[in-house]
């Protein structure tokens, strides 16, 4: 088959979950369903942040960033799933494929970042509580989230650049709901061993650098916990991680199911069941996660649920 130039390529073909007419309103009501409460839940965490001055700490700065990347990362994949389930078709257009692959490339790596940078944040919290204000300054805060976005944002427009000298053959079908890189380049007729590496590289740095800082802030972390004489000191330490370390291990743990059900299994319905456990449960659960097992943020959404019209 004669493979054509990416120029002439209009669309591609996103699979989804399945092609079976009589589940597509069962899977729009999940895809619905999911991103309406991953939506309300971040954008509560990030109105009670806002409101309440006693929020006004480096935890509770990153966590609202942290929300409103889980809010980007849901928006740039499952509105267009919805449309294309609504609208009875299953095409996206080249420049929207590639406009997708970025945005979940920059938003899925600065939430990877955000998950370490929360850590760093505990790590001097509880090892260095003395001089905490003093390192994790609001200016070193900005600074941080800023690097982030700059990192995860050139790495993104680096692969969405290298994925534009590709060429395509006829079949542009992705067996999944998203254009998800590896699949892109999957498609291509053309040399993709730089596009592998990068792939390769990419995936180590932006998964292997923020999990081995998390790993070592943790492993500094038990061992200050550890010194604290009474029980009551290293449950009260340690329970100002307990949310974020939920956190973690549902991001990371969804991660490495979506790598291990690729690696065993050679069904694209398990695929793109795996991924879309990656890609939305976490965002929809993380708001749940922090409400739930943190009385400051507990108390925060109760204020901003019974503040009269007049306070806010």
């Amino acid at each position: 088959m004669e493979p054509r130039n990416h120029t002439a390529v209009s669309e591609f073909l996103l699979l989804g979950l399945t092609e079976d007419p009589a589940l597509q309103p069962l899977i729009f009501s999940l895809f619905l369903s999911m991103y309406l409460v991953t939506i309300l839940g971040n954008l509560l965490i990030i109105l009670a942040v806002s409101s309440d001055a006693h929020l006004h700490t480096p935890m509770y700065f990153f966590l609202s960033n942290l929300s409103l990347t889980d809010i980007c990362v849901s928006t740039t994949t499952i509105p267009k799933t919805l449309v294309n389930i609504q609208v009875h078709t299953q095409s996206i257009s080249y420049t929207g494929c590639l406009s997708q692959l970025c945005f979940v490339l920059i938003f899925g790596g600065l939430e990877n970042c955000l998950l370490a940078v929360m850590a760093y944040d505990r790590y001097v919290a509880i090892c260095h509580p003395l001089r905490y204000m003093v390192i994790m300054n609001p200016r070193l805060c900005v600074l941080l989230v800023l690097l982030c976005l700059l990192v995860t944002t050139v790495n993104a427009l680096l692969h969405t650049l290298m994925v534009l000298r590709l060429s395509f053959c006829s079949a542009l079908e992705i067996p999944h709901f998203f254009c998800e890189l590896t699949q892109v380049i999957t498609l291509s007729c053309s040399d993709t061993l730089i596009n592998n590496l990068l792939v390769f590289w990419g995936t180590s740095l932006f998964a292997g650098v923020p999990l081995s800082g998390i790993i070592f802030s943790y492993a500094r972390i038990v061992s200050s916990i550890l010194r604290i004489p009474s029980v009551g000191g290293r449950y009260k330490a340690f329970s100002t991680c307990g949310s974020h370390l939920s956190v973690v291990s549902l991001f990371y743990g969804t991660g490495f199911g979506v790598y291990m059900s690729s690696a065993v299994s050679d069904s694209s319905i398990k695929n793109v069941v795996a991924s879309m456990m990656y890609m939305v449960v976490p965002q929809m659960l993380n708001p749940f996660i922090y409400s739930l097992r943190n009385k400051e943020m507990k108390g925060a959404l109760g204020h901003l649920f019974t503040a009269s019209p007049s306070s806010l």
